[in-house]
């Protein structure tokens, strides 16, 4: 009798430890960007944003409380709601409900739909861009990726400041931005789609955070940053469509600044 009670509780920590270890491998963050629930889409986007070695040097792991800003049609939210899992949520800053903009209001629309629509997003809340984003103090990482061009002026002061009462102490802030050249004015930054790294890092130290590193993880050396509609001419916006198209997709998506601040 001995023996069969042994051999049972054996059994049953053996059970135990795969099951423990089979979850924490289906929530790996390599095999929530390898996953059949991403669409071909995106995925053939991966080689331009590195989004392992990205989420990676941000430092986010799969419990946390981690916002998005911005998330735009949800490339980065798609890799986030695979893998935060309970007790980590993943807030998405979407654009405002009541925006006097027509686009706006569509693509809103059209993010929670597919929030809504697809289990895969059950950990993920949407709120407005120019909320508080989550209580004082209770989130472990922000995000953005590819947007400090569309907050140049007063929205950009409003959405580091939340971003900073919302984070923990030693709270992420990680940045992601289209590089523009040194010296670059704010109207060409406005009107190109890239950013200076010094422009990012004092909008970000002014609202108190501070920089603990920089990555080359997404930097492109191909990209001139002289294209004739910006940011926009290289792909997957392809603004001037087929007009030397082929050039642009030789030089693949912008050259970027990976940052990331911390909330000390």
């Amino acid at each position: 009798m001995k023996t069969n009670k042994f051999y049972l509780h054996y059994l049953l920590f053996i059970t135990s430890a795969v099951l423990f270890s089979s979850y924490n491998h289906a929530h790996s963050l390599e095999n929530a960007i390898n996953s059949k629930d991403r669409s071909s889409k995106n995925v053939s986007r991966d080689k331009y944003r590195n989004p392992y070695e990205t989420l990676s040097f941000f430092e986010i792991k799969q419990d946390m409380k981690v916002v998005e800003l911005s998330p735009g049609g949800g490339w980065y939210t798609e890799i986030l709601a695979n893998y935060i899992h309970s007790p980590g949520v993943v807030i998405a800053a979407h654009f405002d409900k009541d925006s006097d903009r027509d686009f706006y209001i569509r693509m809103r629309n059209n993010f929670e739909n597919k929030v809504n629509q697809n289990p895969m997003y059950k950990n993920v809340k949407v709120v407005d861009l120019s909320s508080k984003l989550a209580d004082e103090g209770s989130v472990d990482a922000v995000l953005t990726f590819r947007n400090l061009h569309n907050w140049i002026g007063p929205q950009i002061d409003l959405i580091f400041s939340n971003a900073h009462k919302a984070l923990k102490q030693n709270g992420i802030l990680g940045v992601v931005e289209h590089r523009a050249n040194p010296g670059t004015s704010l109207e060409d930054m406005r009107k190109t789609g890239y950013v200076t790294e010094e422009y990012a890092i004092n909008i970000a130290q002014k609202h108190g955070f501070t920089l603990i590193s920089k990555s080359e993880i997404n930097a492109n050396p191909k990209d001139t940053k002289d294209h004739p509609r910006g940011v926009w001419t290289l792909p997957p916006v392809l603004r001037l469509k087929e007009q030397d198209k082929e050039k642009y997709l030789n030089i693949g998506e912008s050259d970027r600044m990976t940052l990331l601040f911390k909330k000390l």
